[in-house]
């Protein structure tokens, strides 16, 4: 099973940009789907971004599409997530998941929730 830790999290202020890293551990995450995920304080885990195993495909939540871009380099067993022109709404704690079956659009439209989770890293955007 692989092994997920978030990092890069941070506080900044509305419109400054900001990279989350999601380094794996245990397994290579060539082998994984990945995507990020976030919780805003009192609402529920939405879907941000996913990206297939060989980075053919991504997917973004409409609320982050044009700001957001995520990345991966199996090489260094990391996954990223920049993220540019921050609003106060995308204050949050991110996760990054893992998911071995390769099901994009069915975890882009939440229809499914991935396998591994990792214990996610506090966004705050300040106004």
């Amino acid at each position: 099973q692989v092994q997920l830790v978030e990092s890069g999290g941070g506080l900044v202020q509305a419109g400054d940009s900001l990279r989350l890293s999601c380094s794996a551990s245990g397994r290579s995450l060539s082998d994984y789907l990945m995507a990020w995920y976030r919780q805003a304080p009192g609402k529920g885990r939405e879907f941000v971004a996913a990206i297939t195993a060989t980075s053919d495909g991504t997917r973004y939540a409409d609320s982050v599409r044009g700001r957001f871009a995520i990345s991966r380099d199996n090489g260094k067993n990391t996954v990223y997530l920049q993220m540019s022109r921050l609003r106060p709404e995308d204050t949050a704690v991110y996760y990054c998941a893992a998911d071995s079956r390769g099901w994009l659009l069915a975890l882009a439209a939440s229809r499914t929730d991935p396998q591994v989770w990792g214990q996610g890293t506090p966004v705050t955007v300040s106004s």
